[in-house]
């Protein structure tokens, strides 16, 4: 099983409108130069997004896209299922038919409750994590590399005065 570029670029580019839509919509255009994703590729997924109703649109000048709901309501499974990426580790689809003999017939392999029950894990983990905690996470990622570079900036001579103005 694994998550397609269109699970990870549909959760990328949320993320992206999350952080920046309190300034008004955000166009597709500016997701597509910040994250490197084709604008084409984009457009196909905000057109599942909206009609699963987790974004909406603004037409005209200052248009682009904004959240439909809050982003500690909207769910990594959300995006994930909306966008149609499949989530399934069983080999059969979840078919039951992933073992087939030498005279023809089916049934379920002796993995089938390994990889069923791992889905529903899978499921459950992405049902947990809102778009908001990638948020805020990745405020702070933001907020620790903005201190780094400043930190980065400073000369010696200058932590020694502000250490000695502290004390």
């Amino acid at each position: 099983m694994r998550l397609t570029t269109k699970g990870r670029f549909a959760v990328t580019a949320m993320i992206d409108l999350a952080l920046r839509q309190q300034s008004g919509p955000v166009t597709l255009a500016a997701i597509s130069q910040r994250q490197n994703i084709s604008l084409s590729y984009l457009e196909q997924l905000f057109g599942k997004l909206r009609r699963h109703e987790l974004v909406e649109s603004v037409r005209g000048p200052g248009g682009g896209y904004s959240l439909a709901r809050l982003a500690r309501n909207i769910t990594v499974a959300d995006i994930i299922f909306a966008v149609d990426e499949p989530l399934d580790a069983t080999s059969c689809g979840g078919k039951e038919d992933c073992n087939v003999g030498r005279s023809g017939t089916s049934g379920k392999c002796m993995t089938h409750e390994l990889w069923t029950t791992l889905n529903h894990k899978m499921v459950e983990y992405l049902d947990s994590v809102s778009l908001q905690d990638l948020v805020d996470k990745q405020r702070m990622r933001l907020l620790a590399e903005s201190t780094q570079a400043q930190t980065a900036r400073l000369n010696p001579a200058d932590i020694k005065i502000a250490s000695q103005v502290s004390a």
